[in-house]
């Protein structure tokens, strides 16, 4: 019989520049041939968005950059600029890699009985840009893995590609028991940021930001009881009715962000039958689904925090309480709305914040282009009683 699937070393990394929300704010509202009520939207996205500071690759964002030649932001007329999508790219390039290798090696160096030499796959997820040989390479060049690790890049799927990332990864370790999968992603939304009065850009505006996660996942049996979960299933829903609220294009000027504001609604609304067929395929919490206790047997929640409307709603419809949220909001009020690479930040957060007890269940889930939800059933490991 397979052995549980853990989920093991989660680490999380920022770029070094740091930006304030309400710094932003003031940025897009002063470009200019915003109309007043573009003005007005973009005050109201940016203080009810739930975001404190943000973070970004672009050094000539910061608040004491004097770039002799600015791409992004002409800081003596505060003119936010537009470089074209092969500019944004060429550094989404660069600096992707370094944060994946960097994020990679982290999560290796966390786990106190696995080294490169352990790891059989990796499996990347970005949906902010895209380079040949990928990052998939760039990670088994830079970390010195075997050059027959097994390698899949999952691109341009938006905010819930890390859940499909770790159903992969639990399903390379169910077939193979020795399986050790290094699973990393890594997000530059920054790069596409642009002035724009229409308000679906200004609501992603208010929202992204760059942040890079990784994790091991394997079914081996290990001498350490190292913090983390076990993966015990997955789901994928589509929300009717959302396919136009949520969409991730490329432009000329970089990628262009689709988010409506209908989405918070739609998902609160569909949110529960979406669900449905992963909460059934548990007895326990089948019941407690039932009898509307559902918070009561899942006592974690790593919700993606695509924007505190979205929180606010899924609070609400699954009548989760304030500290349940918790994880959440603090990642969404710090860092900002960081794609796929959110869900696991938030993982992370549960797991050293929240201190869960051993078999206590954690539901995880996302939302993207779609209107897709993608969701997952963990415990908290240490203790096989609770499955």
């Amino acid at each position: 019989m397979t052995s549980s699937v853990q989920l093991r070393s989660i680490q999380t990394l920022v770029p070094e520049v740091t930006v304030e929300q309400h710094a932003v704010r003031d940025m897009f509202a002063g470009q200019p041939g915003i109309s007043r009520l573009a003005k007005r939207l973009i005050a109201t996205s940016f203080d009810g968005a739930g975001v404190e500071t943000r973070h970004t690759v672009l050094g000539e964002l910061a608040a004491t950059a004097a770039p002799q030649s600015p791409q992004f932001l002409d800081h003596e007329s505060g003119l936010l600029l537009e470089p074209g999508t092969a500019a944004r790219n060429e550094i989404y390039a660069r600096e992707a890699d370094r944060l994946f290798i960097e994020v990679a090696g982290r999560s290796l160096d966390a786990d106190p009985d696995l080294t490169a030499s352990d790891i059989t796959h990796v499996v990347t997820v970005s949906c902010t840009g895209f380079h040949a040989p990928g990052p998939d390479y760039a990670i088994v060049r830079a970390l010195g893995l075997s050059p027959a690790v097994q390698r899949y890049h999952l691109g341009f799927m938006g905010c819930y590609a890390a859940l499909p990332a770790l159903r992969s990864a639990t399903q390379f370790c169910r077939a193979d028991p020795e399986a050790v999968v290094l699973v990393v992603s890594v997000e530059l939304c920054t790069l596409h940021l642009r002035s724009s009065s229409d308000p679906d850009a200004i609501i992603a505006s208010s929202l992204f930001a760059d942040g890079a996660a990784a994790a091991v996942v394997t079914a081996r049996e290990l001498p350490t009881a190292a913090p983390g979960f076990t993966l015990d299933g997955f789901h994928t829903g589509l929300i009717p009715d959302g396919e136009d609220d949520m969409a991730w294009t490329v432009g000329d000027t970089g990628f262009e962000m689709v988010l409506s504001t209908r989405v918070p609604q739609l998902i609160g609304t569909h949110i529960v039958d979406a669900l449905r067929p992963l909460w059934q395929s548990d007895d326990r919490i089948a019941a407690a689904l039932d009898r509307q206790r559902l918070a009561e047997v899942v006592r974690h929640w790593a919700i993606h925090p695509g924007g505190r409307s979205i929180l606010d709603r899924v609070q609400e419809r699954l009548e989760l309480d304030d500290r349940q949220l918790q994880p959440a909001r603090e990642v969404l009020r710090a860092n900002g709305n960081m794609s796929s690479a959110t869900v696991l930040f938030v993982l992370q957060r549960i797991l050293e914040t929240e201190r869960p007890e051993p078999g206590e269940r954690v539901a995880a889930m996302a939302f993207g282009p779609g209107l897709t939800a993608e969701s997952a059933l963990l415990t908290v490991a240490g203790d096989d009683h609770a499955r």
